[in-house]
């Protein structure tokens, strides 16, 4: 099992929280998906590794921005 966490910007509620739970979710391989609206924290776990553009994908499908350092 693998973990991977994520900043997400520009969520501000609940709904957008649903939004990137379910995008993300939908990615293959993905088995779990915890968004912390507060920190903008999405904390992904997996069978295995998934590519991150592919988690970036999603957000961005989700309509928001994942914050790259």
């Amino acid at each position: 099992m693998s973990t991977a966490t994520y900043t997400v910007k520009g969520m501000t509620c609940g709904h957008c929280v649903s939004s990137v739970k379910e995008e993300v979710g939908e990615v293959a391989g993905v088995t779990g998906v915890e968004v912390d609206l507060a920190s903008g924290l999405l904390t992904v776990d997996s069978d295995g590794p998934v590519d991150p553009a592919k988690i970036v994908a999603a957000v961005e499908e989700a309509g928001y921005e994942v914050v790259t350092s």
